[in-house]
């Protein structure tokens, strides 16, 4: 074989149907001196939002779709369904007297509490209400539902680390056998609900030196997931912050106020209820009209396991 292969052609062809390639004649370069920029800053409103899921409040059941939500996929170019690369971001809507059916799954979930009171959730026999501003967890493959025995609408924003799992591949999925938990313990305070209350006082008592990024910040749990961590910031009316930039990726909701955020050269103005997705490794930074807040959901547990988190702030 080796003596007739005399040329660079021949020994291209001779790869044909091996499933291999050459390191020195990559097609695509495998390394590169930066992150690439693939997903794309992008901001979802919550007015172009709502008006959707009150329209598929009266035409989508919780019967027919288990979940009444509308997922915010990244602009990109080929992606399907993440809002940044190893999480996902949805808005969700349940009704007066609907009950979302129990079931569990690989990914982690959580929920951050927009509007409406009277709903609660039910995680592994744990039922706690959820309220605005509360943010609530569902760590990994744990039996969850959710209901609304309130007479308002309630509202809120999913996030979940699913497009973390697509990549590594152990994804499982169940429905529970009864469709809901048959045995439950009210709970006003659990470790899986961060109360808005409490997130408020821990603010209060936070510094409001030093930190470049907002006046005040709070983490919720230590992280709150396995992959996901959530901090709660606070601006004052004026408030300009540093400019950063970080290898992971960052979900911002705003839970009040009104402001600017540029990533890179994209200028985002948002108000309540409005999610800005900020990839990794993009520059970014605020500047706030009025008294805001605001949660940032991060993949930086992911980047720091594996000790790829790198940050730069100026």
């Amino acid at each position: 074989m080796k003596n007739q292969i005399d040329t660079l052609e021949k020994l291209y062809e001779a790869f044909d149907g091996l499933s291999v390639e050459g390191g020195w004649h990559r097609r695509t370069p495998s390394l590169w001196p930066e992150p690439r920029k693939t997903m794309h800053p992008f901001m979802w409103t919550y007015d172009s939002v709502k008006p959707i899921l009150d329209a598929a409040g009266h035409l989508v059941s919780t019967e027919f779709a288990e979940r009444r939500n509308l997922t915010m996929t990244n602009p990109m170019e080929g992606n399907i369904y993440s809002t940044v690369r190893t999480m996902v971001a949805a808005y969700q809507m349940i009704k007066p007297g609907e009950t979302a059916a129990s079931h569990r799954h690989t990914p982690n979930a959580l929920r951050i509490i927009l509007e409406g009171h009277g709903s609660y959730t039910t995680v592994e026999g744990t039922r706690v209400e959820m309220r605005p501003g509360d943010v609530l967890l569902t760590p990994s493959m744990m039996w969850h539902s959710h209901e609304n025995v309130g007479n308002e609408d309630c509202y809120w924003v999913d996030i979940l680390d699913v497009p973390l799992v697509h990549l590594l591949e152990p994804m499982f999925f169940e429905r529970h056998p009864n469709r809901v938990e048959g045995e439950f313990v009210n709970a006003e305070e659990s470790p899986i609900a961060f109360r808005w209350e409490n997130t408020l006082k821990n603010l209060e008592a936070a510094s409001e030196s030093g930190h470049p990024m907002a006046e005040r910040e709070v983490q919720l749990g230590n992280p709150a997931m396995v992959s996901i961590a959530l901090f709660v910031q606070q601006f004052g009316a004026g408030f300009t912050s540093a400019r950063k930039r970080t290898t992971a990726n960052q979900i911002f909701t705003v839970l009040e106020g009104s402001g600017k955020t540029y990533v890179d050269d994209q200028v985002f103005e948002w108000k309540k209820g409005d999610v800005i997705a900020v990839p990794g490794w993009r520059p970014y930074k605020h500047e706030v009209l009025e008294p805001s807040y605001m949660v940032c959901a991060t993949d930086a547990p992911v980047y720091a396991g594996l000790n790829l988190l790198r940050e730069e702030i100026n």
